[in-house]
């Protein structure tokens, strides 16, 4: 075999060949440093978003071994950190739970399964290229569904803190309501550690964000409950036993009904997840000036959710906190995350009895504390300023969420992205054109009161692509523009410009449009035409049709020639 031609290959699918390749020896300094540190703050985590999910605590913990190991070889990203995440929690448990009761051996089972099917769908839409479909969600309505979910994610975690049996439910209405009306059953040790627990972990982040806050408030509210025995005497819910070891290899237990029955919800965390990884996959990635690679984003982290359902793991993907203190800690390649695997995997096999007496209460306030943080006010005040369209769908899509639930808001706001950009492909930008005083250039007469138009002319531009979704429309348009015209129509200069595709639906639509004006003794000229857009005008016949005269490549050339039949009719 020749190793040469077999070399490039294995990169183009182990990304991490090109950083094994190229190691430095100081960049094992700040991958050390960042893996130690991301470890710190992932072992609590992990157990509480598994917590969230409705799983016991240590599928957290199974989930961020082997998948984060699996994603550093084939993930494109050096500083993604991949573990569990609050949103995926969420929708773990609002999919499951409606299958089985939580915590129970069937929960955890379909838990597993759904690993498996997110990682396969992952996969697939990476082998197939299929990354792009990610980009039809938009950023205002991926920040609505984000800051609504974070509310709910954390209001959930309030029977924790307070110590009190209510419901799951993701209505933070009633979740609120049965709190107060049961006040005086309040667990106060519990209430005081989970306050304490938030204050703690405001406090250290704001002294630093690379201090492990998660961990020093975990160890310290553990010792706390251990010494006085507060889980006996005052009823403070723990972790209590964590098997000791690494799961065994074991296929999930699967059927035709629950592959059906998951389907929706994995195909709704497969893009989820990937979104919220490739967000800041991207974001740091620029920072590094690298390149990330969004259908081998798909396969690293497909295979990482894949491998983990075969070792009893929840679902996984990128955290923008972690990925956050893993970049500032120094990561340089992925061998940070290596290194905070391995940490984690020795928790598993020496350090489980010390997570008996962890508080559920602590864990709660690790979720508040982090998915708080996601309530995207910044982009609210943005987009009031900048587009306030955008900030309706924002809005729409996190009414809908705080309302409906989380799955039905995300499925509202996938179906709204796509109605948008169908609206907006539908309904595009136009402009009549008129040319500023002593130039050749032409523009729009709405944002240019100085522009000149022509008797008997209509200069327009439709900034588009021209096919069958919009034919009726820009038809219409050009009949408005028509009728807003102070003098009969003579001539129409099409500026197509920005019309950089054509199909067959809009060259008919041409063509009838041509045989009208000719038929009424409107002449049509059309100028700034695209190679692709012309040559199917050539095969279409309307070149021909309309004659190789009537194109031009400047506005003004064609208004002049406009104008010179607007004079042989007088």
């Amino acid at each position: 075999m020749n190793n040469t031609a077999t070399l490039p290959r294995l990169r183009r699918w182990v990304p991490a060949i090109d950083w094994l390749g190229h190691y430095q020896r100081r960049d094992f300094r700040g991958d050390l440093v960042a893996g130690i540190t991301v470890a710190m703050m992932l072992i609590p985590q992990a157990m509480s978003y598994a917590l969230l999910a409705g799983l016991p605590p240590y599928i957290g913990l199974y989930a961020s071994v082997l998948p984060l190991i699996i994603y550093a070889v084939f993930g494109t990203s050096r500083q993604l950190a991949v573990g569990p995440v609050a949103m995926v929690a969420l929708l773990v448990s609002s999919g499951v739970g409606a299958m089985a009761d939580i915590g129970s051996d069937r929960y955890i089972a379909l838990a597993i399964l759904l690993s498996l099917m997110v990682g396969a769908i992952q996969f697939g839409m990476g082998v197939f290229r299929l990354g792009f479909l990610t980009n039809f969600m938009s950023h205002p309505v991926i920040s609505g569904f984000t800051s609504a979910a974070a509310l709910i994610i954390g209001f959930s975690q309030l029977k924790h803190i307070v110590g009190l049996p209510l419901p799951r439910t993701e209505n933070i209405a009633e979740t609120l309501w049965l709190t107060v009306s049961q006040i005086t059953d309040i667990n106060m040790a519990a209430f005081a550690i989970g306050v304490g627990g938030v204050i703690l972990l405001l406090g250290l982040k704001r002294m630093s964000p690379l201090m492990p806050g998660a961990m020093i408030a975990v160890v310290l509210s553990t010792l706390v409950v251990w010494l006085f025995d507060l889980n006996t005497t005052a009823g403070v819910s723990v972790v209590g036993e964590v098997p000791a070891g690494f799961p065994e290899f074991s296929v999930p237990s699967m059927s035709l009904t629950d592959l059906t029955d998951l389907l929706p919800i994995a195909i709704t965390i497969s893009i989820v997840g990937f979104l919220e990884s490739i967000a800041v996959a991207k974001k740091i990635a620029s920072q590094k000036r690298y390149e990330i690679d969004a259908n081998k984003e798909l396969v690293g982290l497909g295979l990482a959710n894949i491998v983990g359902a075969f070792f009893k793991a929840m679902p996984v993907t990128g955290g923008f906190s972690r990925t956050a203190v893993n970049n500032n800690a120094g990561a340089n390649t992925g061998l940070a995350a290596i290194i905070t695997a391995m940490l984690i995997g020795f928790a598993l096999l020496f350090l489980t009895p010390l997570f008996y007496y962890i508080p559920k209460a602590i864990l709660g306030s690790v979720i508040m504390v982090a998915v708080f943080g996601l309530i995207d006010i910044h982009e609210v005040k943005h987009l009031w300023k900048v587009k306030k369209d955008d900030l309706g769908l924002l809005a729409f899509t996190f009414l809908a969420t705080l309302i409906l639930g989380v799955k039905t808001g995300i499925f509202l706001a996938v179906g709204l992205s796509m109605v948008w950009f169908v609206i907006k492909t539908t309904r595009p930008h136009y402009a009549v054109l008129g040319r500023l005083p002593g130039t050749d250039v032409y523009r729009n007469v709405k944002r240019h009161s100085d522009a000149e138009t022509k008797s008997n002319i209509l200069a327009i531009r439709f900034d588009a692509q021209f096919y069958y979704g919009n034919v009726s429309f820009l038809k219409d348009t050009i009949k408005r523009a028509e009728a807003d015209m102070a003098t009969e129509l003579k001539a129409v200069v099409l500026d197509a410009s920005s019309i950089n595709q054509l199909d067959s639906s809009a060259d008919t639509a041409l063509h009838e449009l041509l045989r009208d004006y000719r038929l009424r003794g409107v002449d049509l000229f059309v100028a700034n035409v695209k190679g692709p857009v012309r040559d199917v005008m050539e095969r279409s016949g309307f070149v021909e049709t309309l004659g190789e005269d009537h194109f031009f490549l400047t506005t003004r050339e064609a208004m002049d020639a406009a104008q010179d039949y607007v004079d042989q009719q007088r």
